[in-house]
């Protein structure tokens, strides 16, 4: 996926992706309260590729993730594919939602989130050690080890999304879902965020979709673009979609 045009294009990934593995969508359509929200969504995501899903207000881009997620009752099918030999199996989902909703008074630290989203024990018992040891992996691979004992009120903007990434890393991912992870981030951030993606995306051999409303930063990251307004309007290169949609 490395391209001259995108800002990631110099990250070196760890390992090539191999290709094959893939989430295949066929026929997807939801419909909410009455009212069809998505229809007849065909597309495959391949690892080592980073898709951005954009389209207006409304259009249901973060449905289409909560669907994948198993959130919203959904028709057509889904599958995951494991390359040549490997037959359809569950996929294996990481998502960093727009914001974490928490009391940012409260003496909630990052290791108490780790043991509060692993379900191993109850949370006021803290970490046992071998969540404390996975925690510490997933946070390294995001260079945020040194955040496990931080409050996380304290955080930054682009701490926190550090922390929800590596969240999302354990277990390791076929695909990787972000609703918008610009939010509370500055440029700079953001920039080194989308750059973390990109290494981890050869690291973890998975698909990102990457929901945005920048298209700027879409043609930097991205190697391809899906237009959603209920339907898949249009799907490719980015310079070739944002050219059709008229946003070039």
């Amino acid at each position: 996926m490395s391209n001259s045009r995108n800002t990631t294009s110099a990250v070196e990934l760890p390992h090539a992706p191999c290709g094959a593995c893939l989430t295949h969508v066929r026929n997807l359509g939801v419909r909410l309260g009455g009212q069809t929200v998505l229809e007849d969504l065909n597309f495959d995501l391949r690892c080592g590729e980073i898709t951005a899903l954009v389209g207006p207000n409304g259009a249901g881009k973060t449905t289409l993730l909560r669907a994948l997620l198993g959130e919203v009752p959904f028709s057509g099918n889904c599958h995951f594919y494991g390359g040549p030999g490997h037959p359809a199996r569950r996929l294996v989902i990481g998502y960093v939602p727009q914001r974490l909703g928490f009391d940012r008074a409260a003496p909630l630290t990052v290791a108490d989130l780790f043991a509060l989203t692993s379900g191993r024990q109850p949370a006021f018992l803290g970490l046992t050690n071998a969540v404390r040891v996975a925690a510490g992996v997933s946070l390294a691979e995001v260079d945020a080890a040194h955040l496990l004992n931080r409050r996380l009120g304290d955080l930054s903007g682009g701490e926190l999304q550090r922390v929800l990434l590596a969240l999302s890393l354990s277990p390791s991912p076929d695909l990787l879902l972000l609703d918008e992870p610009q939010q509370g981030l500055d440029a700079a951030g953001l920039v080194r965020f989308y750059e973390l993606v990109a290494r981890l995306r050869g690291r973890f051999d998975m698909a990102v979709v990457l929901v945005s409303h920048d298209l700027a930063a879409v043609t930097r990251i991205a190697d391809r673009v899906f237009f959603l307004d209920r339907r898949l309007l249009a799907a490719g290169p980015p310079a070739e979609v944002l050219k059709k949609i008229g946003a070039s």
